[in-house]
């Protein structure tokens, strides 16, 4: 994957006073170091070139979306699904209670997008499909995850089906497509935390574009620059994430992807946690995400206090209250 002027921004062109960052991968801690540029137009964070080998940086042992779940049996089961129910749909007086003792992290965000039950939803690059199975789990009906990268099709016990596909591979809206009952276009299609993978920013887009029906929405949650931790931690900010995380958007270049593909940016809501401070503390002090003083793998043997996590917490949440979280979910309407 190359580029003939590897620095010109592959959102809004521009190629003059564009800044150079070398950044090392700290997830798998191999340390090896990936150049990327920050856009001095639209801001957009992007890598300079894309590893041959870019596929050794995926081990399905390492990386934790490839894990096929369980659900949960039982009176647990119960709660859980009516937890995840109104997480998504602010539904269910059970599961309003639930809020209160486990929230979930990822299912609210789906409120924005006024889905329903019934709602036809597409979740691409969605691994094993763990956000997809609780949405099953709790009473969705039409659902479908597409990860190329999965060993194979994946079906659940509970009718979920996660295809060995790309999003280039499904037929668009206006075609017959009654293998996934879509003949209309989906109602939403998420991006939870895969778009920020995709080179091909654009086209891939413009195909959602295509699959989606008249006012239907792509929602996209990706880290983003236009942030605290960015920011601050630069080169160290844990969601820089090299060399997997090829775009790092500002508010400026979804902008502008939006208005080339046809949608309207319709809201941001931003949705970030303790994770880009203690993860970007961690790197500043060359603690790799899978290092055995990892907070991720072992917070008693981590460099944290259980303060100090309360105190990440906190921060977030104003954070994100002020707009400056470092990541958030933005709703593209097609228009």
């Amino acid at each position: 994957m190359k580029d003939s002027n590897l620095l010109q921004c592959r959102i809004c062109d521009n190629d003059d006073h564009n800044t150079i960052y070398k950044v090392r991968e700290m997830m798998l801690g191999l340390r090896d170091t990936h150049n990327y540029f920050e856009c001095a137009d639209c801001g957009c964070l992007q890598i300079v070139e894309v590893p041959e080998n870019i596929q050794d940086y995926y081990p399905n042992e390492d990386y934790y979306s490839y894990d096929e779940v369980k659900a949960t049996s039982g009176f647990k089961g119960k709660l859980i699904r009516s937890r995840d129910r109104f997480a998504a749909t602010g539904k269910g007086i059970l599961g309003n209670i639930m809020q209160q003792y486990q929230p979930h992290d990822k299912l609210p965000s789906l409120r924005h997008a006024n889905v329903t039950l019934d709602s036809k939803i597409l979740d691409v690059g969605c691994g094993a499909g763990h956000l997809l199975h609780s949405m099953k789990e709790a009473g969705f009906k039409n659902l479908l995850g597409i990860d190329p990268f999965n060993k194979k099709d994946i079906q659940y016990d509970n009718g979920l089906t996660i295809a060995k596909n790309s999003i280039h591979d499904l037929p668009a809206s206006n075609e017959s497509d009654k293998k996934y009952g879509t003949e209309n276009g989906w109602d939403l299609i998420m991006f939870n935390h895969s778009y920020e993978h995709v080179y091909d920013q654009f086209e891939v887009l413009e195909k959602t574009y295509d699959l989606l029906k008249p006012g239907g929405i792509c929602m996209l949650r990706i880290p983003t620059v236009t942030s605290w931790a960015w920011r601050h931690y630069a080169e160290d900010w844990v969601q820089l994430d090299a060399p997997r995380h090829l775009f790092l958007h500002s508010l400026r270049s979804i902008h502008i992807l939006a208005e080339k593909t046809g949608f309207e940016l319709d809201e941001v809501i931003y949705d970030s946690f303790a994770f880009q401070s203690w993860g970007s503390e961690q790197y500043k002090k060359d603690i790799a995400l899978h290092d055995e003083n990892s907070y991720a793998i072992n917070p008693e043997k981590s460099i944290f206090s259980k303060e100090d996590i309360k105190g990440f917490e906190e921060h977030s949440k104003v954070l994100n209250q002020s707009k400056a979280g470092d990541q958030a979910a933005f709703y593209l309407k097609k228009i």
